[in-house]
């Protein structure tokens, strides 16, 4: 994918691009990529993977199957992931056979909530004050120094609410530390906030960058229940928003789409909470209220491809479809809106099962 001059050469129609991981994101990739003529090759450890179902070609395989993973690599022309959680060591093994986009280097900073937390500090970018704990007297300590309440988080994965506990005192940050078995977390100090938002953007290889419209993002139980476009930040606060992201993609040499969720504080300050590496559920909007959607947006920046135009004709609201709202199907696609279910074979609770969005005329500038 490179020309004589080290600049990327754009991947042409009928190139396949390689997705780590098989879940509703990949899904929206595959289908996207098609839309622009480019093949997807699903990788993904689990055999019912909803992305399998509209990909040119899968692959099931473990993360650490090297065998199976260079025999991928060498199906594709290029590699991305859907998901933040792929091991760093499969995307470093397949650096040395294809090109993958975003690197290595964002996938290890997302994947860390103190090294991501300190990158972002070490930009200027304010984030909530936070503590490294490695012990229950560590937790205890952390709660003292940075005063409550606070949230603890481990360090490696968790989403969805998964992997935190908020707690009220230093006696509560050590059980809650003991409680989720004792790994690798960071304090941090919670943050009183109006509502929370996110920016959607990317940045291409040769450096081009493109940001959609921030959205408010509403939660229920830790989970995204819905998006909203236009956002009630102001003018100050969305060019704010659209600079953090570029700098953060810029630091991390990024290729692709990535997110950055927000706090709005009280005062009106931006605090960024946590980078996600990859599409996100927050820009699923996309799909109906821009021309090009953030999954369309993503290939295109992987493949060397000219950004589509972010900018948004529609307001928007979207609203995941959760657990058992899926058996409301019939019902859903009588509404006169953007329906999108995932090809999931089973419906739990908390599970995304798809999303439907509403667009209306657009109102905000």
């Amino acid at each position: 994918m490179k020309t004589e001059n080290g600049s990327a050469r754009p991947l042409p129609p009928g190139a396949t691009i390689g997705i780590l991981g098989g879940g509703q994101l990949g899904r929206m990739l595959a289908m996207a990529g098609a839309r622009l003529g480019l093949k997807s090759h699903v990788y993904s450890d689990e055999p019912d993977a909803p992305a399998f179902q509209v990909a040119h070609a899968y692959t099931l395989g473990r993360y650490d199957d090297e065998a199976a993973l260079k025999k991928f690599s060498e199906a594709c022309d290029l590699v991305t992931f859907e998901f933040e959680n792929v091991p760093e060591d499969t995307a470093r093994f397949l650096t040395a056979h294809v090109k993958v986009a975003p690197g290595p280097l964002a996938l290890a900073t997302a994947q860390d909530r103190l090294l991501e937390k300190n990158f972002v500090a070490g930009l200027g970018i304010a984030t909530a004050p936070f503590k490294d704990v490695t012990s229950a007297v560590e937790a205890r300590r952390a709660f003292e120094a940075l005063g409550g309440p606070c949230v603890l988080k481990t360090r490696r994965l968790g989403y969805d609410g998964k992997g935190q506990q908020k707690v009220a005192s230093a006696d509560e940050a050590e059980r809650a530390f003991t409680a989720m078995g004792g790994l690798p977390a960071i304090l941090e100090k919670f943050v009183e906030f109006s509502f929370e938002a996110s920016v959607v953007a990317a940045r291409g290889h040769d450096g081009a960058f493109a940001a959609y419209d921030p959205s408010q993002n509403e939660h229920e139980n830790h989970i995204l229940r819905r998006s909203l476009v236009p956002s009630p930040l102001t003018t100050q606060q969305i060019a704010e928003a659209e600079s953090i992201a570029r700098s953060i993609a810029e630091a991390l040499s990024y290729v692709g789409v990535l997110s950055v969720e927000l706090f709005v504080g009280k005062n009106g300050a931006l605090i960024v909470n946590e980078i996600a590496p990859r599409v996100h559920n927050s820009g699923h909007w996309t799909l109906e209220a821009c021309l090009t959607s953030q999954f369309e947006q993503h290939m295109r920046a992987v493949a060397g491809w000219p950004l589509g135009d972010a900018a948004r004709h529609s307001d928007a609201v979207m609203e995941n479809i959760i657990g058992f709202d899926h058996d409301e199907w019939l019902n859903l696609a009588r509404r006169p809106a953007g329906l999108h279910l995932y090809g999931k074979n089973e419906a739990r609770a908390g599970r995304k099962m798809g999303h439907i969005t509403r667009i209306s005329p657009r109102t905000k500038s």
